[in-house]
């Protein structure tokens, strides 16, 4: 008969419990380790100090623990570290060797109990092979949470039928200066684009049984200067109102199961051994029940970089008690120096349990506790599904020879990879020269045009760990701007100038009558780690001025006289005030992935109608900055100061082919008790806020109706204006459509002070527009009542219904009476 933990009738909490008492101090310990296999090996980190804590010399002042899967530490280990996002390894030998190793794994211990396997999905999951999605900023350009969900369920398939458990994504650090390098990991500078988009991805991953990874918590993002792992100077207001919320939604709506604490230290207390962060609100507060694991080498930072604790020990006492749960990416303090700490009496064992039982309830949640369970992976599996395992295809990655084959890069998920980089590709700037006539003679330049790499972020595998292996294929098809752009107009001549250099040497093909009549010029970021890189983590810029003197190439373009279209592939947004009245168009693309290439040209070519926003306000100055439009009265221009901080395209701006016009603004409830309570004291009381959106252009097109709030007096400065709620609204020609969003009386709310969000009676402004500075109806909402403190279960989102409306007949004579100004008919708004 078997043991109760092994009794699947039994809900989690319970075979957890019973077998947590059947285990020894050390059997429990080794549930809190990993091992890193691979990491030890030659070339670059991809995680802060890797080498030192992997190889053979340690750490300062310690050993360091095992990280080669030929040493296993006692009883465990209970995680294994990104067996796929390490080195190169195709996808079913990948999955062959982790089932391989999850058997020693069992070996290795009492009880059976196997390790939860992690790995990488920010942009796709971090495999060769694998699909490569846009970076998260990308995410964030296409205010589309629904398409993100979908992705994030098919990447989490592709994890789970080759062995994987764990996702550390998605990140949910809100942008607060853009110099920072993982801003590209970022989804955005507004709280609520970022929440929700991010709890969009939470749902999608989990459905497909992989437990999301909320990272970084909480404040990683705004680090003095935008220095990575820089200390952060933030009030606990900020922190309330700006950075939680994300986390917040991603837990209760999202349904994540784990958290990453962060590296930073804020107010002289560092995340990863901070008990009111990881304790006090994140569990007591917002009742999370899942695991918090460690940042990598974070346990080991509160002695080598905070200085905050003498010895592994010690530092293995502070996190513990902090309510950190799991130490990654390998084992060094939460090994033999905890045990010890315990024996001493330094820690109680009560501790230990309760991080023990937190993974124990993970693991049976995955199944990983079942009697029956099978370290096989389901890909190999009989009956594994056509859409991952290829029966006829090679079993080595080469494009021919017999045998099965994973596909981590199936038609469907690339399908989703183009539409998401087709929706994140933003029009910032067109004088008419888009989209490009067929027939053009088109001149490509710039350090981008013709390279693939550009399409990609620093958490993908071909920059993250392909970079040191050359003679390595990318594993994915992944076209250039210039090929994209030759596939895109096969009717144009397309002239490639791989290295323009001066004014002069752009000048020379001129001269035989090869003049272009317009220049499509490549810049941007190359993405890497640690300084390898313009962008990604540890390559935080000193100012926002494009890298690597592309500038020069820019002005260079401009002096010739022919009309230059700027394509930017960037992680973050760059300056570009001095080109501002100079340039033709300018079109901005986050590292839009695998299929950047053709969704920028397909927006250049007007096949795709560009429906992008700015996630990122782009700034005017490169000293002018770093600063986002979540500012009170006195961040934004005035008589006080010379310099203009607002953005030259602000947050939310985008144009595209088509026009719109916005009608009927209504209100259906000008009048809200603060408390949300419906009259009769039962149910909700909201105000619907509605708006008629007409297509007004000759092609389909799509609008993003964005509901931002204003509230003219408050108890403490508040921003002058802040997103509560957007809508994606598709129309053909001539078609409209009704929208309509629900306001709660909470989406007012604000921190008073630490603990306490409340309400206030007032008059608010809400504000139907096309970016934060561009406003076009504006209506009254007045919040009557006592002042309101919420509850835990406040409301964060605004529901949000697009009703298609008839079509109305048209007399072919009539005058169209004049719209209002649309975002698509200006190139350049004020900041």
């Amino acid at each position: 008969m078997p043991h109760p933990w092994q009794d699947t009738e039994l809900s989690a909490a319970e075979r957890a419990a019973d077998l947590l008492a059947r285990m020894t101090l050390e059997e429990k310990v080794g549930q809190l380790s990993a091992i890193w296999p691979g990491s030890d090996a030659g070339g670059e980190d991809v995680a802060p100090l890797q080498h030192q804590f992997t190889g053979n010399d340690g750490p300062p002042g310690s050993a360091p623990g095992p990280a080669s899967p030929d040493t296993l530490p006692p009883h465990g280990p209970g995680q294994l570290t990104r067996p796929f996002g390490t080195l190169p390894v195709e996808p079913l030998e990948g999955a062959r060797a982790l089932a391989d190793l999850q058997r020693r794994v069992m070996a290795n211990n009492r009880f059976g109990i196997p390790a939860q396997a992690h790995d990488e999905c920010l942009t796709g999951f971090t495999a060769w092979q694998a699909s490569i999605l846009p970076t998260p900023l990308a995410w964030g350009a296409t205010f589309d949470p629904e398409l993100l969900e979908r992705a994030a369920a098919m990447i989490g398939e592709s994890m789970r039928a080759v062995g994987i458990h764990q996702g550390l994504s998605p990140v949910l650090d809100v942008v607060r200066d853009p110099r920072w390098g993982r801003t590209e990991e970022s989804i955005g500078e507004d709280p609520q684009l970022v929440a929700e988009l991010a709890t969009a991805y939470v749902r999608g991953l989990e459905s497909s049984g992989v437990v999301a990874t909320l990272k970084h918590f909480a404040g990683y993002s705004a680090s003095r200067a935008g220095r990575n792992h820089a200390p952060v100077s933030m009030g606990p207001r900020e922190m309330a109102d700006v950075i939680l919320p994300p986390f917040e939604l991603a837990l209760r709506e999202g349904g994540a199961r784990s958290v990453m604490h962060a590296y930073t230290d804020t107010d002289g207390v560092p995340s990863a051994g901070d008990p009111e962060l990881l304790t006090e609100l994140l569990r007591e507060r917002w009742g999370f029940t899942g695991t918090v694991v460690a940042d990598y080498f974070g346990i080991s930072f509160l002695e080598l970089s905070h200085r905050v604790a003498d010895g592994p020990g010690t530092a293995a006492v502070l996190a513990l008690e902090a309510g950190v749960d799991v130490e990654l990416p390998v084992l060094r303090c939460y090994g033999e120096p905890l045990v010890d700490a315990v024996r001493s009496g330094a820690v109680s064992e009560e501790l230990v349990d309760r991080a023990v039982l937190r993974v124990l309830i993970q693991k049976c949640e995955l199944g990983l506790l079942d009697p029956d369970w099978d370290p096989t992976a389901p890909a190999l599996r009989p009956g594994a599904p056509a859409t991952l395992v290829t029966p006829d295809g090679p079993g080595d990655g080469s494009p021919d020879g017999p045998g099965p084959r994973i596909d981590l890069d199936p038609p469907a998920l690339r399908d989703v990879a183009r539409r998401l980089a087709e929706e994140s590709v933003i029009l910032l700037a067109n004088d008419g020269t888009l989209p490009l006539r067929p027939g053009l003679r088109i001149g490509v330049t710039g350090p981008f045009a013709d390279e693939s790499a550009a399409m990609l972020g620093c958490y993908t595998f071909p920059r993250h760990v392909g970079v040191e292996h050359p003679e390595l294929p990318l594993g994915v098809e992944l076209p250039s701007l210039l090929e994209s752009l030759r596939a895109e107009l096969p009717q144009a001549t397309i002239d490639h100038h791989p290295d323009p250099g001066t004014a002069a040497a752009l000048s020379l093909p001129m001269a035989d009558g090869a003049r272009p009549d317009v220049w499509v010029v490549a810049l941007g970021d190359r993405s890497g780690l640690f300084g390898r890189g313009t962008s990604g983590e540890g390559c935080d810029a000193a100012d926002l001025e494009l890298p690597e003197n592309q500038g020069a190439l820019l002005d260079a373009l401009v002096d010739t006289g022919v009309p230059v279209v700027a394509v930017l592939l960037t992680g973050r947004p760059y300056a570009l005030g001095r080109w501002a009245d100079r340039l033709a168009g300018i079109v901005q693309a986050f590292f839009p992935g695998e299929e950047g290439g053709p969704a920028v040209a397909g927006v250049l070519s007007g096949r795709v109608n560009p429906s992008g926003r700015l996630p990122v306000g782009v700034p005017r100055h490169t000293g002018g900055q770093p600063g986002t439009y979540l500012a009170p009265p006195l961040g934004r221009h005035n008589d006080a100061s010379s310099l203009d901080p607002g953005a030259l395209f602000p947050f939310g701006h985008g144009l595209t082919y088509t026009s719109f016009a916005w009608e009927d603004p209504a209100i259906d409830t000008p009048t809200l008790p603060t408390d949300g309570r419906g009259a009769d004291g039962a149910g909700e009381a909201v105000a619907r806020v509605s708006v008629t959106v007409r297509n007004t252009g000759d092609r389909a097109g799509t609008e993003i109706v964005q509901l931002y709030l204003h509230d003219p007096v408050a108890r403490i400065v508040r921003p002058v204006q802040r997103l509560i709620g957007w809508a994606r609204v598709t129309l053909e020609p001539g078609a409209s459509a009704r929208v309509t969003l629900d306001v709660h009386p909470d989406l007012a709310s604000y921190t008073l002070r630490p603990g306490r969000r409340i309400v206030e009676p007032g008059a608010l402004e809400l504000r139907l527009a096309a970016s934060s500075e561009d406003v076009r109806h504006s209506l009254a909402l007045q919040l009557t009542g006592e002042e309101h403190t919420t509850g835990p279960n406040r409301r964060m989102t605004c529901p949000t219904l697009v009703e298609p409306l008839p079509a109305v007949p048209t007399d072919p004579g009539a005058v169209p009476a004049a719209a209002e100004p649309t975002t698509e008919e200006v190139s350049a708004p004020a900041g």
